[in-house]
């Protein structure tokens, strides 16, 4: 009996994984279904009712956002624990020695585009630094206060001195009297270039995204008030007085 019980248990285990298996649908299935959805988003979108087409739009802008957010979350670079280490003071007049040769060296540089901040950028101003004491970082695009952003993102990188940001979003950086170069110049936590690249491409839609919204939204509210200023002009209107034949 005890065998018999085993097996019978063993039998409808078997068949209870037997239903818990994914029910396979067909391509045809498959069709069908997304077809009927590509209708009935087409029947919004056609719909005579503006409130309707509204709603829709911004319904799918919305889910959008939500995505393009979820997307970002996967270039966040878990940041290292920041290095303890003794800045430079340095007097007024070397500040302004500094500066000034800065300034002079054109070709010393190191641009910051639509990228960001990322691993290659921090690369490239250790190997100016090389030969120079100064770097120069340009920053283009960018916008409407970035630029300190950006001072402050590459100092706590290259652990090195800030000496002037210019009005053309130019950022002046200093190598300190005592440079080391370190043996990984490239930060551990920083993004590459082509993930910096594929970041910016995600920001970029949304943002556009979110315009979007705040113009859906805002259409949306007038076409609210345009209805109830209509219905609100309709109850007041008095009604025509039947004339008695």
């Amino acid at each position: 009996m005890c065998l018999v019980s085993i097996l019978l248990e063993f039998g409808y285990m078997r068949e209870g994984k037997k239903k818990n298996k994914r029910i396979k649908i067909s391509k045809r299935a498959k069709l069908n279904e997304l077809r009927f959805y590509h209708l009935k988003a087409k029947k919004k979108m056609t719909s005579p009712n503006p409130e309707v087409r509204f709603r829709y739009k911004l319904e799918k802008a919305k889910r959008k956002e939500a995505w393009l957010i979820e997307m970002l979350r996967k270039f966040e670079v878990p940041k290292a624990p920041a290095e303890t280490y003794d800045p430079e003071i340095l007097t007024g007049e070397e500040r302004h020695y500094f500066k000034r040769t800065g300034e002079k060296k054109k070709r010393n540089y190191v641009p910051v585009g639509r990228r960001g901040v990322f691993g290659g950028v921090v690369l490239n101003m250790h190997l100016h630094w090389k030969k120079h004491e100064t770097v120069k970082v340009i920053c283009k695009p960018c916008k409407p206060g970035q630029v300190h952003v950006y001072a402050e993102e590459l100092a706590g990188l290259s652990k090195e001195i800030l000496i002037d940001i210019k009005a053309n979003n130019v950022i002046l950086f200093y190598r300190g009297k005592n440079y080391v170069q370190p043996k990984v110049m490239s930060p551990p936590d920083t993004l590459s270039k082509d993930k910096g690249l594929e970041k910016y491409k995600y920001k970029q839609s949304l943002e556009h995204t979110s315009q979007f919204i705040e113009k859906l939204e805002e259409e949306l509210e007038e076409y609210q008030k345009h209805l109830a200023r209509y219905k609100k002009a309709k109850e007041d209107t008095p009604k025509d007085s039947v004339i008695d034949t």
